[in-house]
């Protein structure tokens, strides 16, 4: 009797490496550093005289078939009290244009 469990396993890494090919990965990778350097250049803008002391990525989510939202999570300390800033940036996942920004601000 013939062992099939080798060639099947096979199969399925190759329909998997086709089916998450691992360029989304690299592409998701510079689309945060891209989108994370609008949010820092944001931040520092919104609070010049403030001292940023944390920043966090919170990931993406996706808004539609064409477009995601990276998050980004910033503790900025302002007149001796801490707050979180969010900032949330979309953009088009295809031509990796960039749609809106918004800045949130809330109480830790």
């Amino acid at each position: 009797m013939k062992n099939r469990s080798f060639p099947i396993l096979i199969a399925v890494i190759l329909l998997m490496a086709i089916m998450f090919p691992s360029h989304n990965i690299a592409v998701q990778k510079l689309d945060y550093e891209k989108y994370g350097n609008i949010a820092i250049a944001v931040v520092k803008a919104d609070y010049p005289n403030e001292k940023v002391t944390d920043y966090e990525y919170k990931g993406r989510k996706k808004v539609s078939t064409m477009e995601v939202q990276d998050a980004f999570q910033f503790l900025v300390k302002e007149n001796g009290k801490e707050k979180i800033v969010l900032v949330t940036i979309n953009h088009n996942i295809k031509d990796n244009k960039f749609l809106s920004l918004v800045v949130q601000e809330q109480s830790k």
